[in-house]
């Protein structure tokens, strides 16, 4: 019984999803849901009306339908894997994963309003404004309900060990620094720019009914697609650098090393912190020092700073008669 006890504190799981990540599985899906039926709405409408911005608000909302379902998807594949070995450091990515995808797609998509736009510009064709609008607020009424949805938007064990200068912990903080969910991000950025859409198609079509305004239009479609590439930029950078493994934080790397130089001789050779999880750090530190302790020294040094969910410690003993990096 002993025994087994031990090898219980000795073994820990890497889950490191967002702490509402369950809440924010269902709300993803009430919208796919929502925005599937306004999709269909809105393309029969755009094709029956002759409008170039309701057609492109429906197709760009088709775009969503699609990265809304990878996001509801992704909250899935991370909860029903949580506990895969295969997995070296957990599931907490796949949002990032997912999230960099419904960039791309929505650069895509962006891409093909300004070609259509283009075109519609050159070749004008007759529209019904008022058919138009009508179905064009209504689209707009679903955007601003499914932004409510996504608008609400972080472990939990706390044991360490220490096996030839080596500490695996997982810590629970009471208090947890907002860290963005990109998963929920991409899906809430896609809302907001299928809003936006909606609101520049009753600008164009609005001005195409009350001031004769034909090519109003064609050149929302435009403006629009420039402003969703530049969203769509903003969240490749982002949900990348989880990817590639950034430094999630210098000042707290930063943080880290001062507190471990502050105490004896000690002197880090060598320090990895990187983003495993929404709200989830990974720290890997290698340090140098004429008087090693216990792993779990090192982890108390740092105490109750946020967001470290999962540190591993080496400890290199130092013989010379200085103890630095560059000798160690």
């Amino acid at each position: 019984m002993h025994h087994d006890a031990a090898l219980e504190k000795l073994t820990h799981d890497h889950v490191f999803a967002g702490a509402r990540a369950d809440e924010s599985e269902r709300r993803t899906w009430y919208v796919v849901a929502l925005t599937a039926v306004t999709m269909v709405a809105e393309i029969v409408g755009g094709w029956w009306t002759g409008s170039m911005a309701l057609l492109a608000d429906g197709w760009h909302m088709g775009s969503h339908v699609a990265a809304l379902g990878l996001a509801g998807f992704a909250y899935h594949f991370a909860r029903t894997h949580a506990d895969d070995r295969r997995f070296s450091m957990g599931t907490g990515k796949v949002g990032s994963l997912t999230a960099f995808g419904s960039a791309l797609l929505l650069g895509v998509v962006a891409l093909l309003m300004v070609w259509e736009s283009g075109h519609r510009l050159l070749d004008p064709v007759a529209i019904d404004y008022r058919a138009a609008i009508v179905v064009t607020v209504i689209g707009l009424a679903v955007n601003v309900a499914s932004a409510f949805l996504l608008g609400g938007h972080e472990h939990h064990h706390g044991h360490e060990y220490g096996h030839d200068g080596h500490d695996h912990d997982h810590h629970d903080h009471a208090h947890h620094a907002h860290h963005h969910d990109h998963n929920l991000r991409a899906a809430y950025v896609h809302v907001l720019t299928d809003a936006l859409t909606s609101v520049l198609a009753l600008v164009a079509l609005g001005g195409g009914l009350w001031l004769g305004l034909a090519w109003l239009d064609p050149l929302m479609g435009i403006v629009g697609a420039v402003v969703i590439l530049w969203w769509a930029a903003g969240l490749v950078r982002q949900s990348s650098r989880v990817l590639l493994d950034m430094e999630a934080n210098p000042a707290i790397a930063k943080q880290i090393r001062q507190r471990i130089e502050a105490d004896a001789d000690n002197r880090v050779v060598d320090l990895h912190l990187w983003q495993v999880g929404t709200g989830h750090l990974a720290l890997i530190v290698s340090l140098a020092t004429h008087f090693p302790r216990p792993p779990a020294h090192y982890r108390a040094l740092l105490g109750e700073m946020p967001l470290l969910s999962h540190c591993t410690f080496e400890i290199i003993p130092c013989d010379d008669a200085r103890c630095d990096p560059v000798q160690a």
